[in-house]
């Protein structure tokens, strides 16, 4: 299983407590990453578009000999659409998805650049970082400072203002199980629903009483959901497909 983070303040430790742990306890190998810019990872100039996230995802498991071991991937917020990216690249190696509260509209990328764009703004030349270090709240002022330079020295703005949107046709490419949750009160449910209406074997829960936050609010109920969604997924990996070598 290979954990994809959201953006911005999110990293490999977003996953730590809440799934990743529990997961690896059930017997399943884990693979948590930074991904490019986000937390200890190099932070480049560009490189903060969905080809290349997927590139990066492809070359991580092939420096970990795992290149040619079919992975189930998990993503969470930004880090869902990126494991739906890479499920449509390489059908050959994804044998699941789940994705926590993915966004996948249009309207999500124009809303999440003029956040992005405004937080840009706020942050520019902001005394915030030095004051929590003053305070003696340094995880705060890592988070805000790697903030500060993914919004105002990279491309991931205009990166993700120019993302593709997917259409009803890339759902239905999706031959592998693929579970979704989102919080009752999320603006994500509607392209939720779409996806599942159209994949050949997707599923919609549904968390009551939860935004954008079913990851950190809702542990035990989204562990139980994970894990038996990873149990359906491991009954269909071990089928020999045509044309596909089963390791």
């Amino acid at each position: 299983m290979v954990f994809l983070h959201g953006l911005v303040v999110d990293n490999l430790s977003s996953f730590y407590c809440p799934l990743a742990v529990p997961v690896a306890r059930s017997g399943h190998e884990v693979v948590l990453y930074d991904l490019r810019g986000h937390g200890r990872t190099e932070r480049p100039a560009t490189g903060y578009d969905s080809r290349t996230a997927v590139r990066d995802l492809f070359a991580l498991l092939r420096a970990l000999d795992l290149g040619q071991r079919r992975v189930h991937l998990v993503g969470n917020s930004y880090g869902g659409t990126l494991a739906l990216h890479a499920a449509l690249a390489r059908p050959d190696l994804v044998t699941g998805l789940t994705l926590l509260e993915p966004p996948l509209g249009g309207a999500w990328v124009e809303n999440m650049v003029d956040t992005l764009s405004a937080a840009a703004l706020s942050l520019e030349d902001s005394p915030v970082p030095a004051q929590l270090l003053t305070l003696r709240l340094r995880k705060a002022a890592n988070l805000t400072a790697i903030a500060d330079s993914l919004l105002n020295r990279t491309s991931l703005i205009d990166d993700i203002a120019a993302s593709r949107t997917f259409a009803p046709a890339d759902y239905a490419r999706l031959h592998c199980p693929v579970l979704v949750v989102c919080g009752e009160h999320s603006e994500l449910v509607p392209g939720a629903r779409e996806l599942v209406r159209h994949a050949p074997h997707g599923a919609l829960r549904i968390l009551p009483d939860l935004g954008h936050d079913v990851l950190k609010e809702s542990s035990g109920v989204l562990r139980e959901s994970v894990l038996a969604h990873l149990d359906t997924t491991a009954v269909v990996a071990a089928r020999p497909r045509a044309g596909v070598l089963v390791p």
